[in-house]
């Protein structure tokens, strides 16, 4: 699985958004990292002090339940008795400074990177509804303009019913 995280853009596919954030779950940090979920996990215990719950907390079962059937790579968490925990950004760095490993180090930097992007990519996508919003005002007020237009045309369209004129002259 080594092979998943060696790219970037990959780390970014596996960020969720729960509670308002974007975290990574330990299993996939654990990947990434290239340490198995149980030493991650062994290794933030011991330093627990240093993930308060801005940078880490532990899935409710419908969490849980509603990660695992959005996301297929999560499959194997699906009978798992633990619940997996959330690492935010902070928290991920975190635990590759826990981890102390050079593989932890070098791959924070793609996880710090991934979660930077990400950043950047919903700020765009603020900025797009924002002009989107903007146009459909435009559009609305556009809109009422031409039901007035169209509402003042109408009796200037509509064929005027002319009384037949009367012939001059004798009529049998």
């Amino acid at each position: 699985m080594k092979g998943l995280v060696k790219h970037r853009s990959r780390v970014e596919g596996l960020i969720l958004f729960l509670r308002e954030e974007r975290v990574l779950l330990d299993a996939d940090l654990a990947t990434i990292y290239g340490v198995s979920t149980k030493a991650l996990n062994q290794a933030v215990k011991r330093n627990g002090e240093r993930f308060p719950i801005d940078f880490r907390f532990q899935l409710s079962d419908v969490e849980k339940q509603e990660v695992v059937t959005k996301c297929d790579h999560l499959a194997r968490l699906k009978y798992a008795k633990a619940r997996p925990y959330a690492f935010t950004e902070h928290g991920a760095l975190m635990v590759a400074n826990v981890l102390r490993s050079k593989e932890a180090v070098k791959m924070s930097l793609y996880v710090v990177r991934a979660f930077i992007k990400q950043r950047k990519l919903l700020t765009m996508q603020s900025d797009i509804f924002k002009k989107l919003a903007q146009m459909d005002a435009k559009l609305l007020g556009h809109d009422e303009a031409l039901h007035v237009i169209w509402h003042e045309l109408q009796p200037l369209l509509a064929p005027t019913l002319v009384s037949p004129k009367r012939r001059i002259g004798f009529g049998e």
